[in-house]
C-alpha cells in the first residue's frame, strides 16, 4: 500500500499521488468561474445517484461536500425531498460561488427547503449522508479529509463519493513519457488504497468499485478544450515553465497519434466509486495493562475465598 498523503513530500521528492496545492487552488477557482460544472462531473453525479437506490437509509440531513463543481444539488433534492440539504466548501471563493448558486433558488426556501452552509468540518450537527462527487482526486491530504468526514457523520449514517482513479489518461501518460514531458497528471489513489484509508478513518463496511470510460474526439483541439474544462495538470513533477506555441503545435501532432481504428482520438478514464457507514464506536482494549503486585495478590485471595 502507498504511504498516506498527509506527508506530501519526502527526502526523495514528491510521490506519484501528491498534488501541487497552488495549482489545485488555481484550477478549482478557474472552474468555479464557468457557467456550469464540468461536463464529466455532471455525468458521474448521475451515475453516483443511481447507486442511492441500494441503500435503505433515508437521511434526515444530507451534506454535499465540494458542491461548486460537483453538479449534484438537484439530484440530492430529488432523491431526498424531505431531507435538510447542507453544503460545504473549504475555499472562500468556491463557497461564495456555491452561496450565489443557492441564492438563485429562492423558491425552494419558500417551500421550506434547507440549503444551509456548513462553515467548517467536522459538521455540527452531524449528518446522515455526506456526499462528495469528483473531489477526492483533487484533495492534497486525503487521510485528513476522510477523518473530517467521519467526524461529520452521525452513527448509522454513510458517506458516498466518486473520484478519478490512477488508470485515467493512460494514453497521455505514455505520450508524455515518450517525449520527455514529465507527468500529464498525478497518478491518484488506487481504489484499494482508498478503501484502506476509509477503514483507517473509522468507517465500516466500505464498498469500492470502478468503471472505465472511453472518450473520443474528432480533433486534438476539441480534446484539449474538454480537458481544460475538467481542470489542469496538478502533478508537482509537471513541466514548471510556460510551454509556448511551438510546443502546443507539437502536442497537437502527438495527440493525433491517438486515433483509433475508426479515426477518433481516444482517451481512457477510470472512475472510482465508494460508500461506507459510520458504525457505533467500540471500546478499545489497551495493548499493555499495568497491574500492581498488591492488586494481583488481592485478586488471588479473592479467588481462593470464593473457591
Amino acid at each position: 500500500m502507498n504511504e498516506p498523503a498527509s506527508t506530501p513530500t519526502s527526502n526523495k521528492g514528491p510521490r506519484p499521488q501528491d498534488l501541487d496545492a497552488a495549482a489545485l487552488l488555481h484550477h478549482a477557482r478557474r472552474l468555479a468561474g464557468a457557467q456550469q460544472s464540468p461536463w464529466l462531473h455532471a455525468e458521474v453525479a448521475g451515475r453516483m445517484a443511481e447507486r442511492l437506490g441500494y441503500i435503505k437509509l433515508q437521511p434526515a440531513r444530507v451534506l454535499d461536500a465540494s458542491p461548486t463543481l460537483g453538479a449534484s444539488a438537484e439530484l440530492l433534492r430529488l432523491a431526498y425531498p424531505s431531507a435538510q440539504l447542507l453544503w460545504h466548501e473549504a475555499d472562500a471563493v468556491l463557497a461564495t460561488r456555491a452561496a450565489q448558486a443557492r441564492a438563485l433558488n429562492w423558491w425552494r426556501k419558500l417551500r421550506g427547503e434547507s440549503l444551509g452552509q456548513v462553515e467548517a468540518l467536522p459538521a455540527r450537527p452531524e449528518v446522515d449522508l455526506l456526499w462528495s462527487n469528483m473531489a477526492l482526486h483533487a484533495c492534497a491530504d486525503l487521510p485528513a479529509l476522510l477523518g473530517a468526514w467521519q467526524a461529520s457523520i452521525a452513527v448509522g449514517g454513510f458517506v458516498m463519493f466518486s473520484c478519478l482513479g490512477p488508470d485515467s489518461f493512460v494514453e497521455l501518460r505514455a505520450l508524455y513519457a515518450r517525449n520527455g514531458w514529465g507527468r500529464p497528471a498525478p497518478d491518484w489513489w488506487d481504489m484499494h488504497d482508498i478503501g484502506d484509508l476509509v477503514l483507517k478513518a473509522g468507517f465500516a463496511d466500505p464498498v469500492m468499485d470502478q468503471q472505465r470510460l472511453r472518450l473520443t474526439w474528432a480533433s486534438p483541439e476539441s480534446l484539449l478544450a474538454d480537458l481544460r474544462a475538467l481542470g489542469g495538470n496538478l502533478a508537482p513533477t509537471r513541466f514548471a515553465g510556460l510551454r509556448g506555441r511551438a510546443w502546443r503545435e507539437r502536442l497537437l501532432v502527438e495527440l493525433d497519434t491517438l486515433r483509433d481504428a475508426e479515426g477518433r482520438l481516444a482517451l481512457t478514464l477510470e472512475l472510482v466509486f465508494g460508500h461506507a457507514f459510520k458504525a457505533a464506536p467500540r471500546l478499545t482494549v489497551a495493548a499493555e495493562t499495568h497491574v500492581s503486585v498488591d492488586a494481583m495478590r488481592a485478586s488471588l485471595r479473592k479467588g481462593r475465598e470464593s473457591g
